[in-house]
């Protein structure tokens, strides 16, 4: 099996759009793990993606702003909302990087709903909340349904300088091209796109986390490996493509 390669801003291959979106006020942190610690936790038919030998866990916070379908206006209300989700990197047997969820908490109960349903994705409903104090951003999570009720997270960061020329690393972490989930007994890889991350450098400031323990993943033992800041792309998403398994 040839992995394709890790490219910032690939020409869009998929002929439909299924959904749009905008992500926007975005901060990663990311901490290296084992791949034999996650690997049980990943869809069938897919395996750690990793670089020099180790795998990641990634927790993010961000707005998404505009969800819309296809051609269509974007979604009034619930459209647009807050979300933190908690994900691993993978790849298939077809060789397509791509990251799977654990979880996603979003402030908009309809879109956790649909999600769950359509495409077996880890939606959780919850309060959160997003805080602009200069360079600083704060992040709020705490967790309504379906539960761990109450779970919560609070990250806050200071952005930093643009970053001109990202490493190999952040690249890896940034540069995916699709998700893989399991839904209705199959793997599935839902190809997105968009233009290449404009990031900046961040500093944590604080971080007092739960939704990384509550998703099944050990506890943090340090600080992140990796700490990033974007204000945003936009985003498209095409038809959902159902692994199959090799002859």
């Amino acid at each position: 099996m040839q992995i394709e390669p890790v490219v910032p801003a690939p020409v869009q291959t998929f002929p439909r759009t299924l959904l749009r979106q905008r992500w926007a006020d975005l901060t990663f942190l990311h901490w290296a793990v084992a791949p034999e610690l996650v690997a049980p936790l990943l869809p069938a038919g897919t395996r750690p993606d990793t670089v020099d030998g180790t795998t990641h866990v990634g927790l993010i916070g961000f707005r998404m702003v505009g969800l819309g379908f296809g051609r269509g206006p974007a979604v009034p209300y619930l459209g647009t909302f807050w979300e933190t989700n908690v994900r691993l990197y993978s790849v298939d047997q077809a060789g397509r990087r791509a990251v799977v969820f654990r979880s996603l908490d979003a402030s908009r109960l309809i879109p956790v709903l649909v999600a769950r349903i359509t495409l077996g994705l880890p939606y959780l409903w919850s309060a959160m909340r997003l805080d602009h104090d200069g360079d600083l951003r704060s992040y709020r999570c705490r967790r309504r349904w379906p539960g761990p009720a109450g779970t919560t997270s609070r990250m806050v960061v200071r952005v930093g300088a643009p970053i001109h020329r990202p490493t190999p690393l952040e690249h890896f972490l940034t540069a995916r091209w699709g998700l893989h989930t399991r839904a209705y007994g199959r793997t599935l890889h839902l190809p997105n796109w968009h233009p290449q991350w404009p990031l900046h450098r961040a500093e944590l400031l604080h971080l007092d986390d739960e939704l990384i323990t509550a998703a099944g993943l050990p506890a943090p033992t340090g600080p992140p490996v990796s700490v990033l800041y974007s204000p945003g792309v936009p985003v498209r998403f095409g038809p959902p493509v159902v692994l199959r398994r090799p002859r």
